[in-house]
Parts: C-alpha cells; sequence; structure tokens
C-alpha cells in the first residue's frame, strides 16, 4: 500500500510504475488525437490578427524558408551572418514567434532559463526581464530578431504552402502557397515542424458542446477577458474545464483558478511539478556576465551538459532542471549494481516530487491523486509554485480519469465514470504533435526527384544524414527532431543546427555546387549510429507511461523507431555538423556540380 506521501521503494515502485503505465496504454497510440481540419478546423483558427489579402507573388530567390519560428529566424539571420540576403519566409502566423506567437494564454512562460533559451541575445543585446521570460515578452522579442536582422521585408504571413516540387532540369525547387504565390529556389530550408502543430484528444461529441471551447494556443481573450498578462475578468460567473495536466496545464491552471467561479481540472496523468524559483533579472550580475563574449553560448552548452549527465564543474544555471537531470538516470550502468543506483536515484527524485505534492496539497485524497507515477525522464518535467497550492481553493476541483481519459462530451459537459459535470468553457491544453509524420506537421508534402512526395519516400519511416539531408530531395535542408538533435533546451539544437544550414548553403555557394542530398549508405549508417544510443533509453521507456516521449508507448513500430531523435547532449549531436564542416569534403552526401 502507498504511504500518504507517496514514497515507495525500488520494489514497490517497479509494481506501481508497472500498474499505472498498463493503465494507460491504449491501441490507438498517436491515433488519439485529432487533426485539427473538416470538422475541427475551428480550433486552428488564429485569434490573433485580421486576416491580409494581396496580389499573388513571382519570386526567384536563393533560399525559401518555411517556418518563421526560432528555427527559421535564426537560419535567416545565420544566412544574413554568412552574406547570403536573398530569401524568402513562408509562415502560417500573421508574425514571427512559431510556438511563441502562437501561445499566449495567461500565465504561459518558458521553462528554460531565459539566458539560454531566449537566442541571439548577443546580438540583439537584448535583457530578459525574468529569469523564465513570459510568453508576451519572448513573442516581443522575436518580433525584435525580425526587426534586427531585416527579416520582415522577405516574410509572406498568413501563407501556407500548397505545393512545394523538385525541378531535375533546373536543379531548383518550385514552391506555391496558398495565396497564389510562386517561389522558385535554390535551396529549401523547412524550419518547422517541431512544436507548431495544434492537436486535440480524440473524445467521442466534441462538436456537440453547445458552450466555448478553445484550445490553449487559439486563447479567445474576447470570451475571457483580459491579456496575456491576465485579468480574466469575464469569467467570474463561468464554470470552465481544463483537458490535460501537462506543461500548459500546469501554467494556466493557477491563471483560471483566480479567474472563474469554478474550475475543473480532467486528468488522465499527473504532472511531475518541481520548484520554480521565478525572479526579475539581476541587472548588475547580467551585465557583467553578459560582458564576455561568447556567453550565451558557453551558458548554453553548460546548461545542456548539466542536466544530459555529463556533469561539468561549474553548473552555471544551478536550478530545478539541474538539480533533477544532474544524473542521466536512462544510462546503461556497466554492472547491475551500477544499474541499481541509478534506478535508486530516479526514485529519490520521484519520491521527493510526491512528498512536495503531500506537503503543498491539503487534501490527502487530492493529494494521491496529483502524484505523479513514472521515472524523472518518462514525461518533461514541469517547475511551477502556484499550480499545486491552486488544488487548495474552494473553486477548484480534481477528476481523475483513472488513466483512461474523459469519455464524452456532451452539449451540456464532460463525461467521466458516468458523472456529467456541466461547463460553459472548455480548454484544451493538449500540446502539439511531436512524434506525428513529419510531412504531417508540415502541413504539405514536398516532392522530390521523380515526383517522388516525402509521405512515399519516408512510408517506412525516415532515412536522412544528420537528420539535415535525405536522399531524393536536393538542396532541402531540415530543422527537425526527426534524426535530429533533441533535449530540454529545444532552442540549443536549433542554434547548432540553423548555423549548420546556413554554413552548407555558403559552402555550395563557395564550391559552386548546384545539388547536395544524403547518400542513402550515409543514411543507414547514421540511423545504426542513433539506434545503437538507444539501449539505455529503449529499456527505461519500457516501464513509463505513455506520452509524446515515446509515442503514447505504440508497441513493435518500427516507423516511429526510424524517427527516432539522436539521443544524448544536444552538443554531442552538434559535434557530428561541427566536424562534418571543418572537414570540408562533403563525405555522407552526392554533390553535383
Amino acid at each position: 500500500m502507498t504511504s500518504a506521501d507517496g514514497q515507495l521503494t525500488l520494489e514497490e515502485a517497479r509494481e506501481k510504475y508497472r500498474v499505472e503505465r498498463e493503465k494507460r496504454l491504449r491501441p490507438d497510440g498517436r491515433k488519439q488525437y485529432s487533426d485539427l481540419t473538416g470538422k475541427y478546423a475551428a480550433f486552428d483558427a488564429d485569434p490573433y490578427v485580421e486576416p491580409i489579402t494581396r496580389d499573388p507573388i513571382v519570386d526567384d530567390v536563393e533560399v525559401v524558408i518555411i517556418g518563421a519560428g526560432f528555427g527559421g529566424m535564426m537560419a535567416a539571420a545565420n544566412l544574413r551572418k554568412q552574406g547570403i540576403d536573398s530569401f524568402r519566409i513562408i509562415e502560417k502566423a500573421g508574425d514571427f514567434g512559431g510556438t511563441w506567437y502562437w501561445n499566449r494564454y495567461p500565465g504561459c512562460m518558458c521553462d528554460v532559463e531565459s539566458y539560454c533559451y531566449l537566442p541571439l541575445l548577443e546580438d540583439t543585446g537584448y535583457m530578459p526581464t525574468m529569469r523564465y521570460a513570459r510568453a508576451y515578452e519572448i513573442f516581443e522579442y522575436c518580433q525584435l530578431i525580425g526587426r534586427t536582422f531585416d527579416l520582415y521585408a522577405g516574410a509572406l504571413f498568413q501563407t501556407e504552402v500548397d505545393e512545394m516540387a523538385w525541378n531535375d532540369d533546373a536543379s531548383k525547387w518550385t514552391t506555391i502557397t496558398t495565396r497564389g504565390d510562386r517561389i522558385t529556389s535554390k535551396f529549401i530550408v523547412i524550419a518547422g515542424g517541431v512544436l507548431n502543430h495544434a492537436k486535440l484528444p480524440g473524445i467521442d461529441g466534441i462538436t456537440n458542446f453547445k458552450g466555448k471551447m478553445f484550445h490553449t494556443s487559439r486563447w479567445d481573450y474576447s470570451y475571457t477577458g483580459g491579456s496575456p498578462r491576465g485579468g480574466l475578468d469575464k469569467l467570474a460567473d463561468k464554470r470552465v474545464a481544463v483537458i490535460g495536466t501537462g506543461a500548459t496545464a500546469v501554467q494556466v491552471v493557477p491563471q483560471l483558478a483566480e479567474a472563474a467561479k469554478e474550475l475543473y481540472v480532467f486528468q488522465r496523468t499527473p504532472a511531475f511539478v518541481g520548484v520554480r524559483n521565478q525572479s526579475p533579472t539581476d541587472e548588475k550580475a547580467f551585465r557583467e556576465m553578459a560582458s564576455k563574449p561568447g556567453w550565451q553560448t558557453e551558458r548554453i552548452r553548460n546548461f545542456t551538459a548539466s542536466v544530459s549527465g555529463l556533469k561539468p564543474e561549474v553548473n552555471m544555471v544551478d536550478d530545478e532542471w539541474t538539480h533533477v537531470m544532474w544524473e542521466d538516470t536512462t544510462a546503461m550502468a556497466p554492472n547491475p549494481e551500477a544499474q541499481v543506483a541509478l534506478e535508486q536515484r530516479d526514485l529519490d527524485i520521484m519520491n521527493a516530487m510526491r512528498k512536495r505534492v503531500a506537503d503543498t496539497v491539503t487534501d490527502p485524497e487530492t493529494a494521491a491523486k496529483l502524484m505523479p507515477y513514472y521515472g524523472v525522464r518518462c514525461k518533461r518535467p514541469c517547475f511551477h509554485d502556484e499550480y499545486l497550492p491552486a488544488f487548495n481553493r474552494s473553486n477548484v476541483h480534481l477528476v481523475d480519469t483513472g488513466g483512461k481519459g474523459v469519455d464524452l462530451i456532451t452539449e451540456n459537459g464532460i463525461v467521466v465514470d458516468g458523472v456529467e459535470y456541466p461547463m460553459d468553457l472548455i480548454v484544451f491544453a493538449s500540446g502539439f504533435e511531436v512524434t506525428s509524420d513529419y510531412h504531417h506537421r508540415l502541413g504539405f508534402d514536398p516532392k522530390g526527384r521523380k515526383s517522388v512526395s516525402m509521405s512515399e519516400s519516408w512510408g517506412e519511416g525516415a532515412h536522412t544524414y544528420h537528420g539535415v539531408f535525405t536522399h531524393d530531395f536536393p538542396n532541402l535542408l531540415m530543422i527537425s527532431t526527426v534524426q535530429g538533435g533533441f533535449g530540454v533546451n529545444f532552442v540549443h539544437y536549433i542554434s547548432e543546427v540553423s548555423e549548420h544550414v546556413a554554413s552548407v548553403i555558403a559552402m555550395c555557394d563557395r564550391a559552386g555546387i548546384a545539388e547536395i542530398e544524403a547518400d542513402p549508405q550515409s543514411e543507414e549508417e547514421w540511423l545504426m549510429l542513433l539506434l545503437g544510443r538507444m539501449g539505455g533509453i529503449g529499456a527505461y521507456n519500457a516501464s513509463c507511461t505513455p506520452g509524446y516521449l515515446n509515442s503514447e508507448q505504440e508497441a513493435g513500430d518500427m516507423k516511429a523507431g526510424r524517427n527516432a531523435a539522436f539521443w544524448g547532449a544536444v552538443q554531442e549531436y552538434a559535434q557530428h555538423l561541427i566536424d562534418w564542416r571543418e572537414r570540408g569534403d562533403f563525405a555522407g552526401v552526392l554533390v553535383k556540380k
């Protein structure tokens, strides 16, 4: 029997984790989520901008960049640094920002220290106002990057790719947009598809609900009142539901708890919620830190090492991320005794996390339901100081679904275990697609040589070299987690690979190379390297509850296996790119002059 504060021995934890995992296994895996098209298209509407009208353009440029989030902006900024100014940026949203354009829900902030997370701080000279920057500040910073590198002039906002095809005769790509634009280019840089495609849980009856509904990435302030800075004054007489208890819900629940008449939080799997310790930036300390050239790159790499088990001599960031992730408990230990020691370290962290819940939430029954029973690295840990206390409020109600999720949505509300909860507003805090097919997240299907689409070419799984090049798609460079890097700080990975793709384009220009693509043999060697690094995490994941980090535990999915990211510190992945550039011999790729 589990103690009131969730403390377990190793033997007890192994059994408890197994039971909790099996509760949540679903035969539909990743297919349990609905695409925001067809009858769900209204969930994808942009509430933040007035629709524009413009005439189609015809253009010929060196590079077309897909996506105006950090990846697209940094690719463009690095092209500028390489002296390449002929590019267009195509973006569905109404401005720069990517995830930070869409995520404007109240309480939203970055969960990684802003001095590591906000890219190009040395270039812009910007000082974040908080240690963990709020979303509205990050969005404004994205606009600053756009102005600093003169990116607005070449950007096509509120525009999506309709068709993209390679022309063998011209050695060029033709991109046709939903606005009728026709743009030819030597290179394509795809910088979309990491956290850009919102998803809905596939709950029966969603479209029957007569009240108000929206996804957190499409927050409707005309209904709730207020702004991303708070003040949700129109919810004082409303019954509000939040479906989802991941990183988004952890931030939005405290805001709704203060504003709503009644708040119901529907939980399938509890989140790991550690200490946040938010604080304003100390200007003097920041200026001193930023006075050293290269300071941000050093700090970013140190943080990545600290959360990847590499244990640098100095922990520069020294926050809860680095404390919790200091030891890589997914590693393959050299002997059984060391493996048990790693397992115990993982359990010690989770026991402390569960004790924090017991110490914070006053109702023992609610506290017990909020305790997570899985390993530290099974899901992305959350850090927040107001989420757990929100459940001490009399107007906040936790509806635990025992791992099953919501059963049904009716005209009037939400049904769980035969009980209907009447609602005025349903907020879906269900996140973004991470492991779905790449072309699906992009929203278009590029056609390479012989008009073969990426979905056909990758029909049995991805094939890439470094996650950047793919055979039969010349001059197409990807910034993606598919066979690329992955880590706590996404921006570290994006920084490294965006510099790489801009450097590749410049190298091709200097060498007079007309076409560059992956060699199939190198793709297989890269896949073997990726799979060879999966031993520890593969065994670890076997005990984990389903989630996006393990493709919802879809059994025997070889396609998902081929889509795996490089497991390890971002800098270890980036070193492969750096070594390739420094050799300068174009090894592993096929080139045509």
